[in-house]
């Protein structure tokens, strides 16, 4: 008894100590655990509902850059970018939005033929690279993932690309545009812009005309996402209450959090979800914190006040990549959107809101839009023109029968009449007798 004592007491220190150990390693192991199952969470929620991104102006760097000579480059790896196919596989981007937008200074000019240009290098950009596939449903969205591809989706960023013009904007819909802002930072004549940066087109109380209001109706009619970033707060009202099918914010965040005119305030979010469209909250650094710096949290900020505002189900993710200058800190390429997401899981999101944010909602509005086309499919395209007045454009070539072509008194009557017919004839003979009797007097 004494010598089972002393050996108890003998080996205590070394059992406390090993005790201790084995908990120290129980504590290390769970807090790395932790730490790396949390990423590892978010890779994989992204690996089964990977991203569809509602913007990115990868186009416009390439006609800045490389003047859209796609024979330059690697779109694998390009350089002075955000964006290319290395980098949106690592980020799990299923789907990307690619804007075609040209400056507003093409207003009233070029902005059709420049648009058509880069609508050119997004299809062949999706066309020429296996990774990519070029897709116009949301059916054939879904059937992109199946085959483990990157889905193209093209959007027009500004109504002046369009000329104030329905034929012109079934065209770009022929040619694979399933989405397209109203406006840039410029006006059109039948839309208003929330930049007040060019002083173009201004009207009292009329921020959507009926030109714009039948501009909305042939968007619904075609199955085209009628996008209101960029539009003023009024425009964006007016097409909430008008359109028939959904709506979206493409690239935009919270008023609340960064009072930036670009961002949606709480009413207007509200109207959002009564029509059942979609925030997708931009990643600019300034539209973040409104100043030329942020960080993850402070986005995160952006989900968590707009999911308490309007729910989940109205929310995606539009960055912004390529189109603006400065990103939070741990978000500056298309490869970093898993470190968002685990931010938004360490704050208690759920995998089924994320699942949402991710691509469900996208898919829900797209398939709105669609079923709202399907519904109008007996509807004729529309006839409407804008008022000459209303364009306000020299540019304008008005088609009308030219004027009558006074000929060279010493001209042959016989070959004008051969020209001009009998009624050519007549008029000959009379603008002949007026000179006779001007000549006279």
């Amino acid at each position: 008894m004494n010598m089972l004592s002393r050996k108890t007491i003998k080996n205590a220190p070394s059992g406390i100590w090993m005790q201790s150990l084995v908990a120290l390693m129980v504590f290390c192991l769970c807090h790395l655990a932790s730490g790396y199952s949390e990423r590892d969470r978010a890779h994989d929620l992204m690996s089964r509902y990977p991203l569809i991104d509602g913007h990115n102006d990868l186009a416009l760097q390439l006609r800045i850059l490389h003047n859209n000579r796609l024979s330059q480059i690697d779109l694998h790896n390009v350089s002075k970018v955000a964006t290319d196919i290395s980098r949106l596989q690592a980020g799990h981007v299923q789907a990307q939005m690619f804007a075609v937008y040209v400056l507003c200074g093409a207003q009233q000019k070029d902005a059709v033929r420049l648009t058509l240009e880069q609508i050119d290098v997004v299809r062949r950009m999706c066309t020429e690279y296996q990774d990519f596939e070029l897709v116009t449903s949301a059916q054939e969205l879904k059937n992109s993932e199946m085959r483990h591809k990157i889905a193209c989706l093209i959007s027009v960023e500004g109504g002046h690309s369009i000329d104030s013009s329905l034929p012109t904007l079934r065209m770009l819909y022929q040619l694979g545009v399933r989405s397209m802002a109203l406006t840039h930072t410029c006006n059109t004549p039948w839309a208003e812009s929330s930049s007040k940066l060019y002083n173009v087109f201004q009207r009292q109380n009329n921020s959507l005309t009926e030109f714009g209001k039948a501009v909305v109706d042939e968007m619904n009619r075609l199955g085209m996402i009628v996008d209101v970033s960029h539009a003023s707060w009024d425009t964006a009202l007016a097409v909430l209450k008008h359109s028939k099918a959904s709506v979206i914010f493409s690239h935009s965040s919270s008023y609340s959090i960064c009072n930036h005119s670009r961002n949606v305030p709480d009413w207007l979010l509200h109207e959002l979800k009564k029509n059942r469209g979609l925030i997708m909250v931009n990643l600019h650094s300034n539209f973040i914190s409104c100043r030329d710096e942020a960080n993850i949290s402070r986005v995160a900020d952006h989900f968590d006040y707009i999911k308490k505002m309007i729910g989940a189900e109205s929310i995606g993710i539009g960055a912004d990549f390529e189109g603006a200058v400065g990103f939070p800190k741990g978000l500056e390429d298309v490869s970093k959107y898993p470190a968002l997401i685990q931010e938004l899981l360490q704050r208690n999101w759920t995998e089924n809101e994320l699942a949402d944010v991710l691509r469900r909602n996208f898919l829900r509005v797209f398939e709105e839009v669609e079923k709202v086309r399907d519904q109008l499919s007996s509807k004729r395209p529309s006839e409407i023109q804008i008022p000459l007045e209303e364009v306000q454009n020299p540019c304008r070539l008005v088609l009308r029968p030219p004027g009558v072509r006074v000929l060279p008194s010493d001209q042959n009557s016989s070959s004008a009449a051969a020209e001009h017919g009998s009624l050519g004839l007549l008029i000959l003979v009379a603008v002949q007798l007026l000179s006779i009797l001007f000549v006279t007097e």
